[in-house]
């Protein structure tokens, strides 16, 4: 049977890229001042930075609006028998729920349409992309592609260095008092994705301090909860950033000094629906199991 792979615009691959992967990428909408662009349609990620740290401007971002991606799955649906939807996680958009309880219930989509909550977002979501590839090569049904990412969602952890607090602030993620008190003492979060929300890890003053804090994160992951899939070459590392790109590959190699029997596989910006809250100079890291 014929799978087609429907990702969203958070997982870092661009259109030309999806093309060649032969998948296809649903655009995340993005909001400035009110008017509505998407995502790799026209919208770069160098005309979003523009937009967002331009004063009196207001930029957010939206997730694909389920009729939209309806009528993309019933386009496909004339060529291909099955599709597995791959967004980002529901704990970053109820969206994501609305689809996935559309694909299970709608007659038209029930059994044919299989939308994944895998908790993923960015780098770790890239990782399942290329895994559902690998595994479709291998003549794997699309519902036992769906089952193993269901199963193995939460093998997986991103840990993210602010450059500011300006922006936690402008989205209403964080009150001014504290975004105040947080730059005059040059304070900066790092935040932890464990499971598909982000919450605060710890918080440091200095770039050297945010990578020493995430390298020992993932450490702690690595050497705990996923000792027995590094053990068995089942862990990849990711690197991510927002208009940061020196930096990480600067970190990457930093990682890969630290962890020499890990690979990074991914150098990528952040996605937009992420990037609207930190803004520019954020670097992360991640792990993911690998297929």
């Amino acid at each position: 049977m014929s799978i087609k792979i429907v990702t969203d615009s958070n997982c870092g691959i661009t259109i030309d890229q999806a093309k060649e992967l032969g998948i296809e990428i649903q655009p995340t909408p993005v909001l400035v001042n009110g008017e509505q662009f998407f995502e790799e349609e026209g919208f770069t990620q160098e005309r979003f930075y523009e937009e967002l740290t331009k004063d009196g401007t207001t930029v957010a971002t939206s997730q694909p609006n389920p009729f939209d991606v309806a009528e993309r799955w019933r386009r496909l649906l004339k060529t291909y028998d099955e599709i597995l939807y791959m967004p980002l996680s529901s704990g970053l958009s109820e969206t994501a729920l609305t689809i996935k309880k559309m694909a299970e219930t709608e007659p038209e989509f029930k059994g044919r349409v299989y939308a994944l909550d895998n908790h993923r977002v960015s780098i770790t979501q890239k990782q399942t992309v290329f895994d559902a590839l690998k595994m479709i090569e291998e003549g794997k049904t699309c519902k036992e592609i769906y089952d193993y990412f269901m199963e193995t969602g939460k093998y997986s952890s991103i840990y993210i260095a602010l450059g500011t607090l300006k922006f936690l602030k402008k989205s209403g993620r964080l009150t001014p008092a504290a975004a105040l008190i947080g730059t005059m003492l040059k304070i900066k979060p790092v935040l932890q994705n464990h499971g598909g929300v982000f919450d605060t890890y710890a918080k440091v003053r200095k770039t050297s301090e945010a990578k020493k804090v995430m390298i020992e994160a993932l450490e702690h992951d690595l050497n705990g909860e996923f000792k027995t899939l590094r053990e068995n070459g089942k862990i990849v590392l990711g690197v991510a950033h927002t208009q940061n790109f020196e930096e990480a590959k600067i970190f990457a190699k930093e990682l890969e000094e630290h962890f020499p029997d890990l690979k990074v596989a991914f150098i990528d910006p952040l996605s937009l629906s992420v990037s609207c809250h930190i803004g520019p100079g954020a670097l992360a890291c991640g792990c993911a199991i690998r297929y």
